[in-house]
């Protein structure tokens, strides 16, 4: 039984004993019985009025204990955001370096090491993203949507649909399905 409930209870027997005590008090005159009536009427008009907030002070704490649990599974869950913010350039210049040895298959056994030791680093980098729910967004060919992207420019591109994605610039990423930075994107140009 909650306190709430243990009020209510107290009061309700508090109101029936008064009016038990004025009612044994009382002549059995007719006017006063007349008043007496009047005054049960009363008390239980205040006991109504009484039950009534103890039920809406009841809502109102769920309610508040309900938006408390929201609001500590949301700072659970995007605890993280500012921490992987800082850490999404490291990924940036990851991918930059393995990016920047492609197409030189020729070159030097030096250079292959590098690049090998990058897309490990790189593949580690993002499988422990991953475990944290933090995904990429590469959006080449999808439709422009404003709210995980950020288009840089428009290009003319007849093979593309109008609006979609045609180019990524920068990728974007998510924590836990929100955004923490979109991905800056070239968009296909309708043809007039």
């Amino acid at each position: 039984m909650s306190a709430d409930e243990k009020r209510n209870e107290q009061v309700e027997e508090e109101l029936n004993e008064a009016a038990q005590a004025e009612q044994t008090d009382a002549e059995p005159e007719a006017g006063e019985a007349g008043q007496e009536g009047s005054e049960l009427d009363a008390l239980k008009a205040k006991l109504q009025e009484y039950q009534d907030q103890a039920l809406r002070s009841q809502a109102e704490m769920q309610n508040v204990r309900r938006r408390a649990e929201i609001d500590v599974e949301k700072a659970h869950k995007f605890a993280l955001e500012k921490f992987v913010k800082e850490l999404l350039p490291v990924a940036d210049s990851l991918e930059k370096a393995v990016e920047s040895t492609e197409g030189q298959e020729d070159a030097s056994e030096l250079v292959a090491s590098i690049r090998e030791g990058a897309e490990m680093t790189l593949s580690l980098f993002m499988s422990s993203l991953k475990k944290f729910n933090v995904e990429q967004l590469n959006p080449v060919g999808e439709p422009f949507d404003p709210q995980q992207h950020e288009a840089m420019s428009m290009v003319p591109a007849p093979d593309a649909e109008p609006n979609s994605v045609v180019a990524v610039v920068q990728k974007g990423y998510l924590l836990n399905g929100r955004v923490v930075r979109p991905a800056m994107v070239v968009v296909a140009k309708a043809e007039n």
